[in-house]
């Protein structure tokens, strides 16, 4: 199943059933799992993981060293789950000594042309639409959605079930089950269609939108709409984790529409 133009280190571990298809190079410490498939013209570089049943196109180059000036040759990873499509020419750097490795859940689409950074970590079901840029260290949550030709601020953090519009300027972070969208970006409601397609029920989806209705509509600061809903609002799951990723973002959260400039 290695074509005979393709050029694979003999230290390479290479899964059962795996293709690997003409001009194709992959170097010696790589190992690639049951059942992927490597298109022509793919460069694998040292610290690649690639996991089951993967697809990787034309033109993509898996774990080359960061575009850091402060990488110093360090032993790091790029660590890609199973079942994940990366389509035409995407970049995917390795890590730094600062988290060691670069992460893609299981499930992931990442579109053609798009770009992810050293030391980002992205969850499952995640899908990078065309020509994204992803900044280093970044975190991006279970099923997001990251519309084309968006990019984000390195450091930056964005929730699960998270719907990005195409063209995005994200320089704040996102927390779990919302739209963003607009230049400035602003909160654009709740990704309610993601949500429901997703096995969300009615009941669940109105409790995050009173969460986020004190957040974004009610005229509070960000900590007084935190009070609000630790008073006010009954705990549940959702809640509780929209309120710890506000507490815990650094950089702060995206705002809402009309309170002018991020």
């Amino acid at each position: 199943m290695i074509h005979q133009l393709a050029a694979v280190d003999r230290r390479a571990k290479i899964g059962k059933d795996v293709t690997i298809e003409p001009f194709t190079t992959i170097a010696g410490d790589v190992e690639i799992g049951d059942g992927t498939w490597i298109g022509p013209n793919v460069t694998i570089m040292d610290g690649a993981r690639i996991g089951k049943n993967c697809r990787v196109f034309p033109g993509t180059v898996i774990s080359a060293i960061p575009q850091d000036l402060k990488f110093d040759g360090e032993d790091t990873k790029t660590i890609i789950g199973d079942r994940t499509t990366i389509r035409e020419c995407v970049t995917i750097n390795r890590g730094t000594k600062a988290l060691g490795y670069t992460k893609i859940g299981n499930d992931c689409l990442i579109m053609a042309t798009s770009h992810i950074a050293h030391d980002c970590v992205l969850g499952n079901n995640v899908i990078i639409v065309n020509g994204c840029g992803i900044a280093g260290h970044v975190e991006i949550g279970d099923f997001t959605v990251m519309g084309g030709l968006s990019a984000v601020h390195q450091f930056g953090k964005i929730g699960k079930h998270v719907m990005i519009s195409g063209g995005t300027l994200v320089r704040k972070d996102i927390p779990p089950y919302v739209k963003v969208a607009r230049e400035p970006m602003s909160y654009a409601g709740i990704n309610s269609v993601g949500l429901r397609r997703r096995g969300f029920s009615n009941e669940r989806i109105f409790e995050i939108q009173k969460v986020y209705r004190a957040v974004f509509q009610m005229k509070l600061n960000v900590s007084q709409a935190i009070t609000f809903i630790e008073k006010e609002l009954p705990p549940t799951e959702d809640r509780d984790e929209i309120v710890e990723f506000i507490k815990n973002s650094p950089r702060g959260i995206v705002k809402g529409y009309g309170s002018g400039k991020e």
